[in-house]
């Protein structure tokens, strides 16, 4: 059941951003249940389903991709919700454009950045090895990303994850300097972020919560959109 006062809410944008690999399709079940209580936009980063790239991978950029696209759709300020790399990329817009974030969710956000972490993380993005065990979704890559090569996407993501792990990541002082609240999300059974890196985040964070999402797992299509739109629909109307 719904907790919102949808029509206190309506006319306040909220912008989900996808993840790593992916674009606004993997937002669609979610955009449609949250179009319900807020008037809801996404967009691909980058490089992602099919749009074209300037260059590199960085948060930096997908960060200049969301301010981007705020002016164009002349939105002055916005709710987020960011999966996985897109929570990351709408914390590094609001640490330098904090007067346009009204308040973030992320669901399965990464923030425990390593060279070895990095590592694990690029082991899993070989072309050939996904060829050669996953052909099924080398295919899913390659149609969701036309005219892009999905190789190239795969390089770039990696290249960025290694800078993540490097020195590029947020450090506990930057987060710190957000001010704006912020919901870090988190399935139990996520295979790829651990409870425990979303603990120190949240802890960093000035005005940080944590959300345990039980039986959640990485992959967004696999969890509830409906389940993880209430947790959004609760944070925004909070008094937090």
């Amino acid at each position: 059941m719904r907790t919102t006062n949808a029509a206190q809410l309506s006319t306040s944008p909220l912008i989900l951003l996808h993840g790593a690999l992916g674009s606004t399709q993997q937002l669609q079940r979610l955009k449609t249940v949250l179009s319900e209580d807020f008037k809801t936009y996404s967009f691909n980063f980058e490089g992602h389903g099919g749009r074209p790239s300037k260059g590199n991978f960085s948060m930096d950029v997908f960060a200049a991709n969301i301010h981007e696209f705020m002016d164009d759709q002349q939105i002055d300020s916005a709710y987020f919700f960011g999966y996985s790399m897109g929570g990351y990329a709408a914390l590094k817009f609001a640490a330098t454009h904090p007067q346009r974030v009204k308040k973030i969710v992320t669901y399965g956000t990464k923030f425990n950045w390593t060279p070895e972490s990095a590592g694990r993380e690029v082991k899993q993005l070989d072309p050939q090895k996904i060829l050669e065990k996953v052909p099924r979704f080398a295919k899913q890559l390659e149609q969701l990303h036309a005219p892009n090569d999905w190789k190239e996407l795969l390089k770039r993501t990696a290249d960025m994850m290694i800078d993540l792990g490097t020195g590029k990541a947020f450090t506990s002082a930057q987060l710190q300097a957000i001010k704006t609240p912020v919901l870090i999300s988190i399935g139990d059974c996520d295979n790829m972020v651990s409870v425990s890196e979303s603990e120190t985040a949240v802890a960093s964070l000035s005005f940080g919560q944590l959300k345990l999402v039980e039986q959640g797992v990485h992959p967004l299509e696999k969890n509830s959109a409906e389940q993880l739109a209430q947790n959004i629909i609760t944070f925004i109307n909070s008094s937090n």
